[in-house]
């Protein structure tokens, strides 16, 4: 959005020393125009505010590359082998479709838990097979971001990285967590969106109703909803914005663009397999 010029900056100097890597750098001004790029930067301008989801699909078409990475503009590249790394991880696995690395603020020794996507959160440090996915840093074969259809558009913020892990998930292959590579991101309070709950909400709704089956889609749902009423009962101002998303979430349409088919059946048995069926 261009209010971040500093982090911004620091963002790309870190991605222009990786190393060994052949780059292809798009900045999507979100309603602003990027200036005052690096050399070999290029600059892509809509005109308004897509949304998080949708400023990176807008990017996609406009670099080449076997492999995309998509970079958050506050995150930055902590080892300059990052990327060479990453892709070496795909030549030798060819059935992982989607990596995040450990998230970490360097400047700090209190990580947020919710930056581990996974269920057991006891370490960071652990590498694992995941299903949902801290967006901040990703990398992933672009033939696979095609056969997901890309990122959930109209979502604006949140949750977007849970559709795109199942989507990976879908099409055969799975989502590592490694938790031995980090990128550099500032501890913040997701709080200070003013829309935070209620995109939570509407999201959460919008992600079963484009994915799930029945009865998954209302079992998903209907656990997340009592799950975050409980946790934020102290705050009636929080349950409701909260809930005020969750009738959004079923009254608005959560086809941003052309409908996709739901997840497969066989999708749904995996991750009931791996331990994470799609109803927590």
């Amino acid at each position: 959005m261009g209010n971040r010029p500093d982090e911004l900056s620091r963002a790309l100097d870190s991605l222009l020393r990786q190393r060994n890597i052949s780059l292809d750098v798009v900045v999507v001004g979100n309603g602003w125009d990027p200036t005052g790029l690096p050399e070999g930067v290029h600059g892509h301008y809509l005109e308004d505010n897509l949304g998080i989801p949708a400023g990176r699909n807008a990017g996609v078409p406009l670099v080449t590359g076997q492999y995309l990475c998509f970079l958050d503009d506050d995150s930055w590249f902590l080892d300059e082998n990052f990327l060479e790394e990453a892709i070496g991880r795909f030549i030798k696995h060819p059935k992982m479709g989607l990596l995040q690395p450990r998230i970490t603020d360097p400047e700090r020794n209190d990580d947020p838990t919710r930056w581990i996507p996974r269920l057991n959160k006891r370490t960071a440090f652990e590498s694992s097979r995941v299903f949902h996915v801290g967006e901040t840093c990703l990398v992933m074969p672009r033939k696979i971001f095609d056969q997901t259809g890309g990122w959930a558009g109209g979502f604006w913020y949140a949750h977007e990285g849970i559709e795109l892990a199942w989507r990976v998930w879908d099409t055969g292959h799975h989502v590592w967590y490694a938790g031995d590579m980090r990128i550099g991101h500032p501890v913040v309070d997701p709080r200070r969106h003013i829309e935070f709950y209620r995109l939570n909400a509407r999201n959460r709704v919008w992600l079963a109703r484009r994915n799930l089956r029945w009865p998954f889609s209302w079992l998903y749902v209907s656990s997340w909803g009592l799950l975050e009423c409980m946790r934020l009962r102290r705050e009636p101002g929080a349950v409701k914005q909260y809930l005020s998303g969750w009738l959004a979430g079923w009254q608005e349409s959560p086809w941003y663009q052309s409908p996709r088919p739901k997840l497969r059946w066989k999708t749904h048995l995996r991750m009931l397999l791996a331990g994470r069926p799609p109803v927590i």
